[in-house]
């Protein structure tokens, strides 16, 4: 991975377009979660009603900052035994931090922090978290391929971002963080 990557998607990403990335399992699809267009943009590509709702993902816990300041020192707690890892936690958003076009129909956010090294650094240089999204339409299969990547994807996002995807072989869990129980 090359710096001049992680730049052009950081810039990338700035201008509203979305970007590739390796994941701890599968290739993402990512873009600012606080630009509607963006997002828009994501759930067409792949065909995704916005009622589903979206991962954010992040290189840090920092990155979702007063979204987490606000939860309980338990819950604080639970969050940072888990992460980084592989563990996307649904959590609740009394104070509405995230956008309703990242929750869909959903009062809480699904969230991780990744301990893949790509998505650290492309998150550390766009200082923030991103949409996570598996790198497929709607009902399709994940690729776990950069050539069908390519091949589904290069002419419709702005950049692939260099890498290796993890040794994880599903998406990540879910769970809520309220109940602890197992969504997927």
């Amino acid at each position: 991975m090359t710096k001049l990557n992680i730049q052009l998607a950081c810039q990338s990403l700035k201008q509203g377009s979305i970007i590739a990335y390796p994941t701890e399992a599968v290739w993402g699809l990512g873009c600012d979660p606080y630009n509607e267009a963006a997002v828009s943009k994501i759930l067409s590509l792949k065909g995704r009603p916005v009622h589903k709702g979206l991962i954010v993902i992040a290189g840090s816990i920092d990155h979702f900052g007063p979204l987490v300041s606000r939860l309980s020192s338990a819950h604080r707690d639970t969050l940072n035994a888990s992460w980084p890892g592989h563990i996307t936690w649904l959590v609740p958003d009394p104070d509405q931090l995230i956008p309703q076009w990242i929750k869909g129909s959903h009062q809480s956010v699904a969230m991780r922090v990744s301990a893949h090294p790509v998505v650290q650094e492309l998150c550390s240089a766009f200082a923030g978290p991103l949409v996570s999204t598996s790198a497929n339409e709607a009902g399709e299969e994940e690729i776990r391929s950069r050539l069908i990547l390519e091949d589904k994807f290069a002419d419709k996002i702005a950049c692939i971002v260099d890498g290796e995807l993890g040794q994880a072989a599903k998406p990540s869990e879910m769970r809520d963080l309220l109940s602890g129980e197992i969504i997927r």
